[in-house]
């Protein structure tokens, strides 16, 4: 009987060391205070916002440049077709 609650004192001490590494209390604590809870989401969505906008100019940024370079270099069948987008959208800017 003894062994059985050494093997269980053991247990409980590794599963009691991985809920203090995983910062279970913080969640916790968290999860009780809604107002903070909102503000960090808030904070964490205009984070992801500003990344995805920043993300998006520069991928922008180097497909206009590479359309360009193709453009320059005057590919036939690609050129061709660049050319007709530019024009619909002068079209109906």
């Amino acid at each position: 009987m003894e062994i059985k609650n050494n093997e269980y004192e053991g247990v409980m001490k590794k599963l009691s060391d991985q809920l203090q590494r995983s910062r279970i209390g913080d969640y916790i604590d968290l999860m009780q205070n809604p107002v903070r809870m909102i503000g960090l989401n808030f904070l964490a969505g205009i984070a992801r916002g500003f990344g995805a906008a920043v993300g998006f100019t520069i991928l922008g940024a180097v497909l206009i440049y590479f359309l360009q370079r193709i453009v320059i270099l005057n590919i036939p069948i690609i050129s061709g077709v660049l050319a007709q987008i530019a024009k619909m959208i002068k079209l109906n800017m």
